[in-house]
């Protein structure tokens, strides 16, 4: 396997929408399930304290899908995943994947940071063999992996830097861990989800994949107030391992 040094996310034929403006910041990559995937830029330690404080991380060679259509929420609830009640929350599932409800009919899955379980895979394959026709509607598949990049910003100064580029207040007491705002963010059409890593504010944002670059571009200029930092994947799990704070 290429180690952090040596792989060029070229060599993988799944890598990063943005892979390029990675490269230019430094970006050190290693394979994960056959993705190249930013592991760190230079110092995971530093990284990891400066996601405390207001940390990018990019996500998108990491798994996700969606399914969308009548009988989309009852066919999940029958595969095991916990769907939420209502539009625009997110649950997280034991495996530590997450549900994210955007319709009363459509449901994006996010795979687990950790890497170590792969529900929007099992799921992929779960609708895929069913028997046709099938007996009940079960909606369809939506390929969130080629369709939305994912990025991951975390750490206290998160909610300010936000306040740049959308119009929704994201401030923890206005948008709690497990809502959803479907919104525009730096003029593109965007998903954010808070989802609070190590008991600091953290929100998963997913866009048009096309237009990757130009969002990470944006979020890095919004970030530069508040000193913020690119972060690989060491930094994120690092964040995501520790305990919430009393």
């Amino acid at each position: 396997m290429a180690t952090a040094a040596s792989l060029q996310p070229t060599d993988r034929p799944r890598r990063s929408f943005a892979y390029r403006a990675l490269l230019s910041a430094g970006a050190r990559f290693g394979e994960e399930n056959g993705a190249a995937v930013a592991l760190d830029f230079g110092d995971a330690a530093a990284e990891a304290e400066a996601a405390r404080h207001l940390g990018l991380a990019d996500l998108s060679p990491l798994s996700r899908t969606g399914f969308k259509g009548k009988g989309t929420a009852e066919w999940l609830t029958a595969q095991g995943v916990i769907v939420p009640p209502e539009s625009n929350r997110a649950v997280a599932q034991s495996s530590g994947a997450l549900a994210a409800r955007l319709a009363p009919g459509e449901v994006l899955i996010l795979g687990t940071l950790a890497g170590a379980s792969d529900l929007p895979a099992r799921l992929n394959v779960a609708w895929a063999s069913a028997p046709l026709p099938p007996k009940e509607p079960r909606g369809f598949p939506v390929p969130r992996a080629d369709s939305h990049a994912w990025f991951l910003l975390t750490g206290a100064c998160t909610p300010q830097m936000f306040a740049k580029l959308c119009g929704v207040d994201l401030r923890p007491g206005k948008f709690p861990s497990g809502h959803i705002a479907q919104t525009s963010i730096a003029r593109l059409n965007g998903i954010v989800i808070r989802d609070d890593q190590g008991g600091l504010p953290a929100y998963h944002l997913l866009a048009d994949s096309a237009s990757a670059e130009y969002l990470w571009i944006c979020l890095r200029d919004a970030m530069g107030e508040f000193d913020g930092k690119p972060i690989g994947m060491r930094a994120v799990r690092a964040l995501a391992s520790q305990q919430s704070e009393p």
